[in-house]
C-alpha cells in the first residue's frame, strides 16, 4: 500500500456505496475526495435518484470538493472509490487533476454486478468512424470563434 494512502477513506466510500443500495437510493458506488488528511467531499451514485446519468459517486464527490475548496482544481488531493471508476469518471478525475486514486473493487467486479464498463473502454480506442454512436462535425470553421475568443479574452482563467 503506498505510504500516503488511508484504508480509512476507502473504507467509508465502501460504507456509503452499501448504505446507497440498501437505502434504495442509487447504486454501489461511492466516492470519497481527501485532502490534507481530510475529508473534503464526498459523494454517492445518484443517477436513478436524479435521472441523471453523469451522477455517478465519483463525480459527486468531486463537485462536492471543488465547492468545499472553492477551485476547480483539486491538485493536492485523493480520489477513494468504492470501485475502479468509469472512463467518465477516470477522466473527470484527470481534468481535475486528482492527484492518485485508491479503489476497492475491479472492473471486473462491477461487470459481474451488471455494471460493464469494457465496451465504452474498447469504443473509446475505435476511430470515430468505427464507433456504435455516430458522431459527425458540423460547423468546424464557425465553432472555431469559441476558441478565437478564449484566446483573445484577457479575462479567461485557464485550465
Amino acid at each position: 500500500m503506498p505510504a500516503n494512502a488511508n484504508p480509512e477513506f476507502l473504507r467509508r466510500a465502501i460504507r456509503l456505496a452499501t448504505q446507497n443500495v440498501v437505502s434504495g437510493a442509487g447504486g454501489p458506488f461511492a466516492a470519497i475526495i481527501a485532502h490534507d488528511g481530510r475529508i473534503v467531499g464526498e459523494g454517492v451514485n445518484s443517477v436513478t435518484a436524479a435521472n441523471d446519468p453523469t451522477a455517478h459517486g465519483e463525480i459527486n464527490a468531486i463537485r462536492a470538493a471543488a465547492k468545499a475548496l472553492g477551485t476547480f482544481t483539486l491538485a493536492g488531493c485523493q480520489l477513494y472509490t468504492s470501485c475502479e471508476p468509469c472512463p467518465m469518471c477516470l477522466a473527470a478525475a484527470y481534468w481535475a487533476r486528482i492527484d492518485a486514486i485508491y479503489y476497492g473493487a475491479s472492473a471486473a467486479d462491477a461487470a459481474h454486478a451488471g455494471f460493464d464498463d469494457v465496451l465504452l473502454y474498447k469504443e473509446l480506442c475505435k476511430d470515430k468512424a468505427e464507433r456504435k454512436l455516430p458522431s459527425t462535425q458540423l460547423l468546424g470553421d464557425e465553432a472555431k470563434a469559441c476558441f478565437a475568443a478564449w484566446i483573445a479574452s484577457p479575462n479567461k482563467i485557464e485550465y
